[in-house]
């Protein structure tokens, strides 16, 4: 089921406003322009949660970060060869 809308004004720079409208494709401007304000929204929503999460927690350290990222890696590379054996 579709989202009711609603018709808003809002005022942007004219070029910012020309990209989107070159960018938006057949499902028009107004359709880019909520999709990109829905990411903003989720990426506000993260953050919150990043804040939250590291006031009870503390932050997250660049080691943990780099930990979880070649974990990631590993995982993608493990995936990939599966695939490719059951090939």
């Amino acid at each position: 089921m579709t989202e009711p809308t609603g018709k808003y004004s809002i005022t942007m720079p004219r070029d910012v406003a020309e990209a989107a409208r070159d960018r938006s494709g057949p499902s028009g401007l107004s359709a880019y322009v909520a999709a990109a304000v829905a990411r903003q929204i989720e990426r506000d929503n993260l953050n919150e949660l990043i804040t939250v999460a590291e006031a009870e927690h503390g932050p997250v350290t660049n080691h943990e970060i780099q930990t979880l990222r070649d974990q990631l890696h590993q995982a993608r590379r493990e995936q990939s060869q599966h695939a490719a054996d059951a090939a």
